[in-house]
């Protein structure tokens, strides 16, 4: 048998929408594709929680501080999900956490940007969960089973976080001169880092023509940052608000918004660890997973205890007949 045949009907499943499971063959660069992608999502979910979580004992009312702690348990389960979606091909948790708390492993550079005041739990609604929801409602249709069966529940939450962060921002847009100063700076402040959510440009991406090929990926770092802009410049139309982009238009030929060129020095910066929080983000990481490990240790212990004394009384139950 010829050695590319695995690889021909492998693709041939593909091309034919029929979804790759655990056990099936894979080509052993999808399986790491797959694990880069799916563990990077979940590292983003965890690393995600920390910008919202600093405003949670600050919201300014007992409603707005309940919604924000739904929202970070959310976004933990998320990073539960997706973690348990990588392990099926292979990899432990503690190697992914490992990867992440050494550098090895990437999360979404948006979260190494600070949040400053309380319009920018709207603005990461709106913008920052608006950007990954595109992103995620493509990929509930990527080649990976589990991991298209997490992102169902992911994106039903996600869409109901930036529908949220689009109220508050809505709220603060109809109240005082300095709400309005507040909501418009969040704004500015999270346009163009939520535009490099979508990675580099298609000429500088080295995964979009094999994830594309395998249906891991649905459309194209450009493209979703197209549809992207598409829907942001309506929607600011609805909080009287603008775009810090001076080249943003609408161009009636293309029936699609033109806008400015990205930041890219200052997007390299932050991936390769020198944004604004990088350094603290990843400390805050490693400090909590080290100040939880005797409560995994606990864990472990109860469930050997309780696999102990299910094996005696199984035991004493033998003796007994």
């Amino acid at each position: 048998m010829p050695t590319q045949y695995p690889d021909i009907l492998f693709q041939q499943k593909i091309n034919k929408e029929i979804k790759i499971e655990p056990k099936d063959w894979m080509p052993e660069a999808y399986r790491k594709t797959n694990i880069r992608q799916i563990s990077q999502h979940a590292h983003s979910e965890i690393v995600g929680m920390l910008p919202e979580g600093n405003w949670i004992s600050r919201a300014p009312t007992l409603k707005r501080k309940a919604i924000l702690i739904a929202k970070v348990q959310d976004e933990a389960g998320h990073g539960l999900y997706l973690y348990s979606a990588a392990e099926t091909l292979g990899i432990t948790r503690d190697e992914m956490i490992d990867d992440l708390h050494c550098g090895k492993a990437k999360y979404s550079s948006i979260f190494n940007y600070p949040s400053l005041t309380w319009a920018d739990m709207g603005a990461i609604g709106w913008l920052v969960d608006g950007a990954a929801i595109l992103n995620q409602v493509a990929l509930c249709r990527t080649s990976y089973g589990p991991y298209a069966r997490a992102l169902v529940r992911i994106c039903k939450e996600e869409s109901f976080h930036q529908r949220q962060g689009f109220e508050t921002l809505l709220v603060l847009s109809q109240g005082t001169v300095d709400q309005k100063a507040m909501c418009q700076d969040a704004i500015n402040r999270w346009w163009w880092p939520s535009l490099m959510m979508f990675g580099p440009k298609d000429s500088e991406s080295t995964n979009n023509d094999m994830g594309i090929k395998w249906k891991i990926k649905r459309k194209t770092n450009d493209e979703l940052r197209q549809n992207f802009v598409d829907m942001a410049a309506e929607q600011v139309k609805v909080l009287g608000m603008s775009l810090p982009d001076p080249a943003l238009q609408w161009n009636e030929a293309n029936k699609k918004y033109d806008f400015g060129e990205l930041n890219w020095d200052e997007f390299w910066k932050v991936v390769k660890g020198n944004g604004p929080c990088n350094k603290q983000r990843l400390a805050a990481r490693v400090k909590a997973h080290e100040d939880g490990a005797w409560v995994r240790e606990a864990a472990v212990a109860y469930q050997r205890k309780r696999k102990a004394a299910v094996r005696s009384s199984f035991g004493e139950a033998k003796e007994a007949v």
